[in-house]
């Protein structure tokens, strides 16, 4: 056999290879928009769940979600980013730089229902924090950091060193190379990056479960000050998000119309997360066509 037979037998299996998985996921994702796409409407995305009669919603659990996925990510970005910029720019291949990184992967790789129960043991009854959006938030920021740093790195790492040798030939110190130049240049693979670790975010049940609690207080929309128990702001309160709804309605199965609800919710969940990929791949070329001034 020639290589250019050899050649095309190995572009059609890795061109089948790449169909079955698109096919894969197009089936999954449009089984749950079909059968929950039909049970989504403006009473189900605002009104409160039911426990024990049908016509319940989701507002509550999306508006936790949003809130929760905000808080996690005030948290994690900023420290992601200085620990991806230390890692990139300061950080000497050594022990300790070893450590560090292994330390990463292994943070990286770690089940979200351990980052749950690590969560449980320290952040809701050692400091006694209890089940809260606090919590939860935390736990996430363990379970999402290593995402953050690695790539804050990875993007810093794109930038060319001819772009830091030109700032530093002009007198620039080595910080404000960075801060004017490099992240600069990174930031539409930092933005994007940021985006699709809050996708990712948004759809975490496991760990929810142990820190930010499986119900939700009633809330008083009306009331905005974050120290009021019953504020929809107050970050020590218990709060059931979208994923863990859906995990909880799908094992309690006390609504009448629990499968239609967990079906919408789950169609409801996926739509987010589409968005925030598809927001992140728009957001990411149109910040690269703005900084390179390309069309």
């Amino acid at each position: 056999m020639d290589v250019r037979m050899k050649d095309k037998i190995a572009t059609v299996v890795f061109c089948l290879i790449a169909g079955l998985i698109i096919g894969i996921l197009v089936f999954l994702i449009g089984f749950i928009l079909y059968r929950g796409l039909s049970h989504i409407s403006y009473d189900f995305l605002t009104s409160v769940p039911q426990s024990f009669r049908e016509g319940g919603g989701v507002g509550p659990q999306i508006f936790n979600s949003f809130f929760l996925l905000v808080m996690t990510m005030i948290i994690t970005v900023p420290i992601g980013m200085l620990g991806g910029i230390y890692m990139s720019e300061y950080a000497k291949p050594n022990k300790l730089t070893s450590l560090i990184r292994t330390v990463i992967e292994v943070l990286s790789s770690l089940p979200s229902i351990v980052v749950g129960l690590f969560g449980l043991l320290l952040f809701v009854n050692v400091f006694g924090w209890g089940f809260s959006l606090f919590s939860g938030a935390l736990a996430l920021t363990v379970f999402n950091l290593p995402l953050m740093v690695r790539i804050t790195e990875q993007a810093l790492q794109s930038v060319s060193r001819e772009q830091r040798e030109a700032s530093l030939a002009l007198g620039l110190s080595k910080w404000r190379t960075i801060v004017s130049v490099v992240i600069p240049s990174a930031l539409p693979g930092i933005i994007t990056g940021t985006i699709l670790a809050s996708g990712r975010v948004f759809g975490e049940a496991a760990a929810l479960m142990y820190t930010a609690g499986m119900s939700t207080p009633p809330l008083d929309f009306s009331n905005w000050n974050p120290l009021a128990n019953n504020s929809p702001l107050n970050p020590f309160r218990p709060a059931e998000t979208l994923a863990v709804h859906i995990w909880k309605i799908n094992s309690e199965g006390i609504a009448p119309d629990a499968k239609e609800i967990a079906a919408g919710a789950s169609a409801v969940l996926v739509i987010a997360v589409l968005i925030f990929n598809l927001l992140a791949r728009w957001l990411g070329r149109w910040i690269h066509r703005f900084f390179t001034a390309s069309k």
